[in-house]
């Protein structure tokens, strides 16, 4: 008599199911291990002075303009273009900031308008070109690296200006007061990682039902608590480690709540979905009714929004407008994009991926920085770095094709 198997418990399958859902989304979930493994070797070779609150506070500050600027990168890539001028441009808005406030003595609120007016403008006039002149992004944005450079040096006439008043240093360096009265630890801020966390498991399985509810395959439990788990232990650790400090700097801030509008508008509104088919195919997108010279105008104007909004963050940080700001920044944010998912041939890539590739980087300029490595040395790990996320990019389209 041979016995009866229950064949309902498959311990091994389940396992099985975590690690093909796993290289299944190696893009995304890769970047989380790869930012989690670099912080816990800095954390480890600095002897712990990484994830001190003063440090952790920091990276936020030192990466806040990074990582608002691939915001709209993200989307001029995916849209299948890119922005070289990024740079130049944050450092002509903090320069024409200096003018407007140190030397003219605009009110502040009127400055900071007036150059973030000043910014989408400079993104539509670069938009102009590309989406309805059909001249390569490359080029036209090189241009705009060039004029905006010499304009700064122009604006500012070879020598740094400032400082800035304190109204306008807050935009960057001042941190959300304790709600509470507690003072420290900022209760306020525990208090608004207790909400993040509650929020994210929130939604979590509002999506995990409603993909169930329409037969959709979603992660396997197992791994969908895991995965809840790390994130919300790692939100509590910084809010934490935040609140024995000075609590939640302004722009941590403003950096949510950028992010969390632009996942929604690409991930959740017929605008995004147009942006990722226009840089699938351009062809097909027009064909399909989709405008698609307004949709790459309206690209760059939000990069040339964003960049003035990074330009003034970054010149209230320094409380100084100097002609070399920005040099250099844009290849950081194109990095950041690349090394976040995003894909060269447009109409791949994700919100938070660019905001992971943009921590990676900061993470590892910031660690390299306290074990007293080189810039010299530095540029040439980024370099590899970003060189293998495309490398892996191209290796996984080999794989799905």
């Amino acid at each position: 008599m041979v016995e009866a198997v229950d064949t309902r418990a498959e311990p091994a399958g389940a396992t099985n199911g975590i690690g093909a859902y796993l290289v299944k989304h190696m893009r995304e979930y890769g970047l989380l291990f790869a930012l989690i493994a670099i912080m816990v070797f800095f954390q480890v070779v600095t002897d712990g002075t990484l994830l001190r609150p003063v440090n952790i506070t920091n990276l936020f500050l030192q990466n806040s303009y990074i990582i608002i600027m691939a915001l709209g990168m993200l989307i001029v890539i995916v849209s299948g273009n890119i922005d070289l001028s990024v740079g130049s441009v944050m450092g002509f808005i903090g320069a024409l900031a200096a003018v407007l406030i140190v030397q003219w003595g605009l009110p502040v609120p009127l400055a900071i308008l007036a150059c973030v007016m000043v910014g989408i403008g400079i993104g539509a006039a670069q938009g102009y070109w590309v989406a309805y002149w059909k001249i390569p992004s490359f080029i036209v944005t090189l241009a705009g690296m060039l004029v905006f450079r010499g304009l700064s040096l122009w604006l500012l006439e070879g020598q740094s200006v400032g400082p800035f008043p304190q109204s306008f240093q807050v935009l960057s360096t001042g941190f959300i007061p304790d709600i509470f009265g507690v003072g420290r630890p900022n209760v306020t801020a525990i208090a608004a990682g207790l909400v993040a966390v509650a929020l994210i498991v929130w939604l979590g399985v509002r999506d995990r039902a409603h993909n169930r509810k329409y037969g959709i395959e979603g992660e396997p439990a197992g791994f969908f608590i895991a995965r809840n788990l790390i994130v919300a232990g790692a939100l509590l650790f910084v809010a934490y480690k935040l609140s024995t400090f000075r609590g939640l700097p302004n722009v941590l801030i403003s950096m949510v709540v950028l992010t969390v509008i632009y996942a929604f508008l690409t991930e959740n509104t017929t605008l995004g979905r147009r942006i990722y088919a226009l840089g699938g195919n351009e062809k097909a997108a027009k064909l399909s009714g989709i405008k698609t010279e307004r949709l790459t105008f309206l690209a760059f104007v939000n990069m040339g929004m964003l960049a003035a909004l990074a330009g003034l963050i970054f010149a209230a940080r320094l409380n100084t407008a100097t002609p070399k700001a920005g040099f250099a920044v844009e290849l950081d944010v194109i990095a950041a994009v690349f090394i976040g998912g995003a894909s060269m041939s447009g109409g791949v890539g994700k919100i938070v991926g660019a905001v992971v590739g943009a921590f990676i980087m900061g993470v590892m300029n910031n660690g390299m920085s306290i074990m007293g490595i080189g810039i010299d040395y530095q540029q040439v790990i980024k370099g590899l770095v970003l060189l293998a996320a495309v490398c892996f990019d191209v290796y996984n389209k080999q794989k799905q094709g």
